[in-house]
């Protein structure tokens, strides 16, 4: 009897990086795994798109549609390469108006997708219709999402199967056009009996040879019973990774795959050993970059804090970069009831985004104390409609924090009426900026905007977490030190304001350092301190400028949310003790006013 050919999506380069590392993979490092499985017969990837492409320009000082281009070339030309998409978000956390989603779609053609993957976490059809179109207009293969996790336990409402029915039932109500349909589990958390009964009855409705994909991840620990029972339910697809961006936060690896396969009537269609000598090759690319405790193991809390993989490892980086790790836990177990009170909105990107941010609002300054932005506006109807109602007085604190009433209104009305959005104000930005106007450049400048100027004018800085290098320090005294870093020694004396490495001078002054630090922290006045760590990303007022309490001073970004720092009183402001891009920690002085 002939095996069923199961097909795979290859996400060990997309999915991998964010659900393992947060995203932050530089390219020159991955390419030769990716030739590497081309070799082994593997001829569709995910390639870009979803966090892979904001976090090349926020992260890795990389280009992303260059990073494309080269994955490519490395797949050949005859790969199935397919990015992911956020409906009308697309790669972007906010909501974008209309030229920004069409405009999307022809430069990820341009630059050698085959497929798009477009799903919307709230489930609101309304949000898939234009983008599918424009995915469609372009040239590019369309596959269209349902979103699934499982409610934490206790609760009920929306994520059963017909609430998933019912939601495919839209998208062929709507006459979005589509070459394929993903059930989409982020979180790994939808209970496989659900999956099993979603697709049988999916394969039912659909018209006859539409390709059904399946997509969850390892993070809760049923994975793999996932897969088969949606093959089983008639899915065609699934995703697989390779190691070591495999299992825990991510998708299962092809081993792992291949084996609980064995016996059954599907076969993967796939030569194992050639797979895993890719796979040696993946393992010595990455051997350099740290990889999270929380991104490699299982987390049997998941399902009553659904957090995808992509979205807790991007969050724990940002929790390490910013020194307050110890709080992860917290986080975490506070996100059980952001979920219950928001309206259901699968944890998927940006939702889960804003599930984790409220919850650690509701850690770091009190609970319901500061909205998320995101969370907010979710809350209040400007991302579409929420599966469920939110709750009431959620929805009545988030307008009077926000100052913003609820809204029915579509999301791309609201963002096509908006003057800061679109095509106009990103090109501007690059007018003001003096950079050369090209589609590619217009369409950074609206997805990442300051970030994506800083960026194109060489100003963007690296994150990306490696390996701590091994550092030894010996000797002291007359004779100096010898540091070895990486196995390579060097010689170091200080001579007064000189310091002697390996022979050559260079000039340091450990006094002048000391009396800087000492005084841009002092000078009397008031001080206006950090609530929270984070990084500074605008500085607004400047030294000797007249301010009102409550006016801005500057502006610090954390955990993707930018918190506007403001004048706690009237006066003058005496000094910035901050640059752009400083790393500030909890209580430290940002300005100080007279």
């Amino acid at each position: 009897m002939a095996k069923k050919l199961v097909k795979v999506m290859n996400t060990a380069f997309r999915d991998g990086f964010q659900s393992v590392v947060g995203a932050r993979a530089f390219t020159k490092d991955f390419i030769p795994a990716v030739e590497a499985c081309r070799e082994a017969g593997i001829t569709h990837f995910e390639a870009g798109g979803g966090a892979r492409f904001q976090s090349l320009f926020f992260y890795c000082n990389e280009n992303a549609f260059d990073m494309m281009d080269a994955f490519r070339e490395a797949a050949g030309p005859d790969a199935n390469l397919q990015t992911l998409a956020r409906g009308v978000n697309v790669v972007a956390l906010d909501s974008q108006p209309a030229d920004v989603i069409k405009l999307h779609a022809e430069m990820f053609k341009k630059h050698g997708m085959t497929t798009i993957r477009n799903f919307d976490a709230l489930n609101d059809v309304n949000n898939l219709i234009y983008s599918g179109q424009c995915i469609t207009e372009a040239g590019l293969n369309h596959e269209v999402c349902v979103t699934l996790m499982e409610l934490p336990p206790g609760c009920e409402g929306a994520h059963d199967t017909a609430f998933y029915l019912k939601t495919l039932r839209n998208i062929l109500d709507a006459d979005i056009p589509f070459t394929s349909v993903c059930f989409k589990d982020a979180s790994g958390t939808a209970v496989p009996s659900k999956v099993y009964e979603t697709i049988k009855a999916a394969r039912k409705m659909l018209p006859e040879g539409t390709q059904i994909r399946f997509h969850t991840h390892e993070t809760a620990g049923i994975s793999v019973l996932g897969y088969k029972s949606a093959l089983d339910g008639g899915a065609d697809g699934i995703d697989l990774s390779l190691a070591p961006m495999s299992g825990g936060t991510c998708q299962p690896d092809y081993a792992v795959m291949w084996h609980a396969l064995r016996g059954t009537e599907f076969d993967l269609g796939v030569d194992i050993d050639k797979v895993m000598e890719a796979a040696a090759i993946f393992k010595e690319c990455m051997k350099n970059y740290f990889l999270p405790p929380e991104a490699t193991a299982v987390e049997p809390m998941i399902p009553w804090s659904p957090m995808p993989g992509g979205a807790l490892t991007a969050n724990t980086q940002m929790m390490r970069d910013n020194g307050i790790m110890d709080r992860y836990p917290e986080v975490i177990a506070a996100m059980g009831e952001v979920v219950r009170r928001g309206g259901f909105g699968t944890s998927v990107t940006p939702v889960s985004q804003f599930y984790f941010q409220q919850a650690f609002n509701n850690v770091m300054f009190g609970p319901w104390k500061k909205f998320a932005e995101g969370y907010g506006k979710m809350v209040l109807g400007y991302f579409g409609k929420t599966p469920i109602e939110p709750d009431p007085e959620i929805v009545k604190m988030a307008s009077e924090q926000l100052g913003l009433e609820p809204t029915t209104r579509n999301p791309i009305d609201i963002d096509n009426a908006d003057p800061t959005k679109g095509l106009a104000p990103a090109r501007k930005r690059l007018e003001d900026a003096g950079l050369p106007i090209t589609d590619e450049n217009i369409f950074i400048s609206a997805a990442c905007k300051d970030k994506g100027i800083a960026f194109l004018k060489g100003e963007a800085t690296v994150g990306v977490r490696l390996k701590e290098e091994k550092k030894e320090i010996a000797g002291g005294g007359d004779g100096g030190y010898t540091v070895t870093v990486n196995n390579k020694a060097y010689t170091v004396k200080l001579e007064g304001d000189k310091a002697v490495v390996n022979g050559e001078t260079y000039s340091v002054s450990v006094e002048a350092g000391i009396a800087a630090e000492t005084a841009s922290g002092g000078g009397g006045g008031t001080p206006v301190t950090a609530a929270m760590p984070g990084s500074v990303v605008r500085i607004v007022a400047h030294a000797g400028q007249t301010v009102k309490e409550g006016d801005t001073l500057l502006v610090i970004e954390a955990m993707k949310m930018e918190v506007e720092v403001k004048s706690p009183m009237d006066g003058t402001v005496a000094t910035i003790d901050v640059t752009v891009g400083k790393q500030t920690a909890a209580g430290s002085t940002l300005a100080t006013i007279n």
